[in-house]
Formats: structure tokens, sequence, C-alpha cells
């Protein structure tokens, strides 16, 4: 119980410091996208919205996916943090299961448990809506939320239709935020 209790109280806080998203239940059941092919997803995807999350604190968020001979797809995570810097981090995606290629298995380090990136939705020239959740003792769960394009900005009108996807799964959509994707130059090269 007191394990329990610690657990709940690392939760509360980084809800509160760090606008990190829980909830008390389990994920929802979802649908990813149906006939995904991993091979048109890869590229550049740049961040337009998302659930908050502890790990991001610049703006111009981007991600870089390419294919390892290994068939694993190579993830490079950038932004661009307020003193001018790039951060940034490079992970692996697998697909676990080829008969639900949408659902992929991505880690950023050795010691961390994998975690899921499922695409819920893309178009692959433009758009792409992934959600991510992990249970938790049966009893909570934290998921996150990425509305990406292929370009720095998305009409409105894709934005809302991908909003309410993520409202068919239970996601609060007020609590995405905004990803800032202006002043990116020096994002270019990373």
């Amino acid at each position: 119980m007191a394990l329990l209790k610690v657990v709940f109280l690392f939760l509360v806080a980084a809800e509160t410091i760090y606008g990190q998203s829980f909830r008390f239940s389990t994920c929802p059941k979802i649908k990813p996208q149906e006939n995904f092919n991993v091979t048109q997803y890869l590229g550049t995807w740049y961040e337009i919205k998302k659930l908050p999350a502890m790990f991001e604190r610049g703006k111009c968020v981007q991600a870089k996916y390419s294919l390892l001979q290994d068939g694993a797809v190579r993830v490079h995570n950038s932004e661009l943090l307020k003193d001018g810097k790039i951060n940034s981090i490079e992970g692996t995606a697998k697909v676990e299961d080829h008969a639900k290629p949408a659902i992929l298995s991505v880690s950023f380090f050795k010691v961390v448990p994998d975690s899921p990136y499922i695409v819920l939705n893309t178009d692959y020239s433009s758009y792409a809506l992934v959600y991510s959740c992990s249970d938790y003792f049966g009893l909570f769960h934290i998921d996150f939320a990425w509305i990406l394009s292929r370009t720095r900005h998305l009409d409105s009108a894709t934005v809302s239709l991908l909003q309410d996807k993520l409202t068919l799964i239970g996601v609060d959509v007020s609590r995405l935020s905004v990803t800032d994707q202006t002043g990116c130059g020096p994002m270019a090269s990373a």
C-alpha cells in the first residue's frame, strides 16, 4: 500500500509540475490505422498539437523516421530550446505484430520499457494522428497524443477532424497544446 501511495504522489506531482496526462482508468480500446505501410510513413513529421509531455520542453518539435537494415525504424526526435540549442534523442521503433503494423513499440533507453506508438490515422503525405497509452497496476494510465504534419502547418479542418478522432477514444482534446513551429531555422539540419 505504501508503494501505491508513493506512485500516486509521483503522478500528482507530474501532473501538476509537467502537465503529464494520466487518468484513473485503463487505456481505451482503440482501432489503429488499417493497412498501415511503415515505409510510406518514413521521413520527417512536424508536431502540430500534443497532450502535455514532460520530455518535451521546446518548440519546432519534429521527428524523422528512417528504415534500419534489420527492418526496425530509426527514430530521431528534436526540438529547439529557449536558449537556441537543439535538443534531440534517438530511439528505435519496431512492429511487434505484423498483423497490426500500425502498432509499434518504441525504445529510447535500454533500461526503460518500450512504449506503444499507435498510428490511428494518416494519409502519409500531409497528416498523422498518433496515440500512446500505458496501463499501470490496472488503476490508471498515462497517455500521449500527437497531431503531426509533413509541413510546419496543418489546416484547421484537418486538425479538427483528428481531434474528433481523439475525442472518440476518450481523449480530452481541450488538454492538447499547440506546438510553436515558428522561427525554426536552426532545425533544418537537425
